[in-house]
This record gives C-alpha cells, structure tokens and sequence, in this order.
C-alpha cells in the first residue's frame, strides 16, 4: 500500500480498555475469572494491550504484492471444488474460479490460484479490507467470555455504547458532549433529530424497518394501538425513479413491500395500490419538478406523503449521484409538510469522512439506514437510526433475535475508530481517485461519456453495454473486482467501483494504470 509518506494513514492503536472503559472492562474480567477459574489480573492485563489497527509492515507487504495481481500465486487451483445447492439465477452468476480461499488487506487469492485486487470493497461491505489488524481486539473480546449472542432484553454493554456512539456521531457532538448527547435524547417531538437506535442484521430489514415506522403514522401496528395521526388518509411513499419515471432505480432492500417500491410483485403493488391502502410515486433523479408536482397532487385531501427514500449514491442505478440542491429542495418540502425523510445509506456509510455522507450534505433526516461498511465484514449487522417522534413502535414491531450482538457492535466500534482519525486522510485519496477518473474518462471520449457516483464510489458511464461489458471483462482478466452494471435493461451501461479506504495513492494509480490500459485495448 505503499509507506506511510505515500498512503499518509494516521496510525491507530487501541485496546478494549480504551474503546470500552476501564469500569466496565475490569468488571467483566472480573466475571470471566470467576467462570473460568482464572486470575482477573491476567485477563485485565490483555484487555489492556494496545493493537496497532494498520501496522506498516501489512501496509508494505500488501504494496510489494501489487505487481502480482491477476497472477497465480499458489502452486495449483483448487479442482475438486464443492457445486453447492443454490437458486438457478444465483447458480448462473457465480464465479467459482474468483471465490476466495484466502484474503488479506484489499487482496483475494480465488479458486483458481489468481490473486484479486477487491476493487469493489467486496460488494461495499469490508471498507478496511480484510484481516484487519484492528479486529483483533474482536478475539480479545472473546477472551474475557464477552458473548456474541444476546437479545433485545439483555442489550449488552458494548451494544449499548454503540448506540450513543451512532447517535453522537450521527449529530456530529464531540467525544465528551455530555450536555449536548443528553439535549439530543430528550427530544421528543422533533421529527429531524436522530435520536433512537434500533438494532438490526441486515439493510434489507433497516430499510423495511423505517418503512413500518412510516407506516404507523397511517395504520396500527397492533389492534389496541390509538388511531394514529394520519389514520385514514392513504399513505403515498416517495421513491427515486428512473430518468424515464418508473419506478426500477431505487433499491431499498428485499423484503416484499420495500421490493414492490421499485417495481417488483407488479399485480400485488397494483391491488394495494387501487384499493387505496398505499401509493408508490417515483421522482426522477435531481428533478425538482417531479418532487413538487407529487406533494401537489398527493399531500392533500385523501392522500398524504408519508415518506421520503432516497439513496445520496444510486449504486443500483448507475451510481447516479443526488445533488445538494435537489435533496434540499426535497428535504425542504419534506419538513413544511410533515413528512419523515429516510436515507438509505447502506451503501454509502464509512466510505463518508463524518461516516455518513448525508452529513456532508448538511441533511437532518428522520430515518437513517446504515450498515455494509460499519461492522467491516466481521458481521451481518445493520441499524436504523431515527427520530422519536417516530418511536411508536411495540416491542415486537421491529424484533431481531441476532441483533444485540455485542462483537458485532464492537466491530462497528472499531471500524469507527480508524475512520474517524483518518477521515482527512480518506477524504483527500476519495477526491483523488474522482479527479483521476475523471481525468481518463476525458482521454476516452469516444468509448466513456462520463463520470457519476462520488469519491471512492464513482462510476464510469460508457455509451453501450457492450463497450462497459468488455471493459470489465479485461479488468477482471489483469485481476481487478470490478463489474459492470448490466443487470438492469434500463440502466445506464457503466462500471462499478468503490475502493476501499485503506487504498492508498500506490493502489489507486495501479488501478487507473489498468482502467487505461483497458481502454486502449
């Protein structure tokens, strides 16, 4: 990755003492003695060892194995590799030869012996690329006997100081904002302040958890509820669509109502929607006509706006990027009209300097998902963070057995460590990549049309599908994750990247040498 001059990281050690405190530390040493039998000096004394989260021998070795990617590096492939029993699609999809056997800083070495730049940050969910040092503190945890497994009930320590952690951050207080962080926990009416957390496994489920928190304003959740405030009145739940206005573009996860919003269960959608028990309304990208036309006809009388969902970063739809103007012309609308905003940023959490990019877009949303980037790969583990004035929810609303996991909640505590000290330094290699692309995408004219997306998260727009199918096809040759996005008949033809933060200058013009290269060819 190039040395410490060239990737410009601030180093980071830390211990479980310093993550979690020396009370709660020393009390749990203390439990795990008595259990095991152990001394609880012993155990302290481990807990309080510091770990260097991105030592400068990883960094050197991961640079000196550059000029070996979409090499073979191990003596043979795996052969006798196992078919598995999955669906006909995912069957179909599967490459089997790049399936990881082992993986280390932003490097996988597939099935067939190749080693592999993750270019992708592994479809967005190891930001620090893998075998960081960092989660070793995670094996520390598992020392002391502090359980992964917990329940709502029983909210463990480490999750509970996560949540102040996503709150603070999310409000952008200070470490040591006593005042402020208690401020921000005692409103209860502002439906623009993030003050509640609700712990999750998956986007899919924040995403769908945010929606039965829209949903509650119009229908109960449960039969001995009050009616709510809008009860009666047909909710109308706005989503980013196409160019061409249908509803395609937005993805907010798997399960079926979240799904039926971008077009799928067409004949189900249809009957909810004629029998006026809900309205989806796409608004096209950065299009402010459509955004004023549909608070005109459907925020009033029997309908009413229930929601606003929106994606900063459209990474299903061309990586289109929302402007600023655009979401805060919608934002505005949105808060004049009492309507609860949600921004999915499942994909683009960690890879933004203050760890959330609506931050950066000076948006106060009511809902935010988050996940992929935070526990870092270690864990499937998503949150909702959302108003109070929404926290209308029974127990049982928004239940996840595997949620309150506490190593989980301790990755995301790690993760957020490392980007936090080096969000200046993430920010500027972000910036850099971009300009860069840019920069290539104008050698090209006549193959790229342009660059969309954002920082590590930017795309490269080609005029066809076929000229973007055979660009990632080369770049998957010479050992590059990349992919293009072909998947949807109407979406723009373009290639995906998002390189990890830990991808210093050395990483990213190896891999705009390559994109070049590519394109010559």
């Amino acid at each position: 990755m190039g040395s410490a001059s060239r990737g410009g990281f601030v180093p980071v050690a830390r211990s479980l003492v310093d993550l979690l405190g020396q009370e709660y530390v020393e009390t749990a040493c203390a439990a795990r003695a008595f259990l095991s039998g152990g001394k609880a000096e012993d155990l302290l004394s481990a807990a309080a060892a510091k770990i260097d989260f991105f030592p400068e021998p990883m960094r050197r070795r991961l640079y000196s194995l550059l000029g070996r990617t979409g090499s073979g590096v191990i003596p043979a492939p795996l052969r006798n590799t196992a078919a598995g029993a999955t669906t006909a699609k995912f069957a179909a999809s599967t490459r089997t030869s790049a399936a990881p056997l082992s993986a280390f800083g932003c490097y996988r070495v597939g099935e067939d012996g190749l080693l592999y730049l993750t270019t992708k940050s592994e479809h967005y969910h190891t930001p620090l690329g893998h075998s960081f040092p960092g989660y070793g503190l995670l094996n520390r945890a598992r020392e002391l006997g502090i359980p992964n497994a917990t329940h709502n009930n029983t909210r463990g320590f480490i999750t509970r100081r996560l949540e102040e952690e996503l709150i603070r951050t999310a409000n952008g207080l200070s470490r040591g904002a006593a005042a402020g962080m208690a401020e921000i926990l005692s409103r209860k009416d502002d439906l623009y302040t993030l003050n509640r957390v609700l712990n999750l496994e998956t986007g899919s489920l924040a995403a769908e958890a945010a929606l039965k928190l829209i949903l509650a304003r119009f229908y109960r959740m449960q039969p001995e509820m009050p009616p709510p405030r809008y009860h009666g009145r047909t909710p109308v739940i706005l989503v980013m669509g196409n160019d061409d206005g249908g509803l395609q573009a937005n993805y907010h996860g798997t399960t079926v109502l979240t799904q039926m919003m971008r077009g799928m269960w067409p004949e189900a959608h249809a009957a909810l929607d004629a029998a006026n028990l809900w309205k989806v309304v796409p608004v096209r990208p950065n299009c402010r006509e459509d955004v004023d036309r549909a608070f005109a006809l459907y925020d009033q009388g029997a309908f009413k706006i229930a929601g606003f969902f929106h994606e900063i970063i459209m990474m299903n739809y061309g990586g289109r990027r929302l402007t600023r103007a655009f979401l805060e012309h919608a934002h505005a609308l949105c808060k004049e009209r009492d309507v609860p905003t949600v921004v999915d940023e499942i994909q683009s959490c960690m890879w933004a300097p203050d760890l959330y990019l609506f931050r950066e877009y000076g948006l106060k949303p009511s809902c935010v998902a988050i996940g992929k980037g935070f526990p870092g790969g270690e864990y499937p583990a998503s949150r909702i963070l959302f108003s109070s004035a929404l926290d209308v929810m029974p127990q049982f609303g928004a239940l996840v057995t595997n949620g309150q996991e506490e190593l989980a909640a301790l990755a995301y505590l790690v993760t957020m460590e490392w980007a936090q000290a080096n969000e200046s330094v993430t920010a500027e290699l972000g910036a850099y990549f971009e300009s860069r692309l840019r920069e290539l995408a104008a050698e090209f004219p006549d193959v790229v049309v342009a660059v969309d997306g954002w920082r590590h998260m930017s795309t490269l727009c080609f005029r066809g599908l076929a000229e973007a199918g055979a660009f990632a096809k080369e770049l998957n040759r010479r050992g590059l994750d990349i992919s293009a996005q072909t998947y949807k008949a109407d979406c723009p033809p373009v290639i995906l990247a998002k390189l990890p933060l830990i991808a210093d200058r050395t990483v990213i013009d190896f891999v705009l040498d390559a994109m070049r290269a590519a394109l010559k060819k």
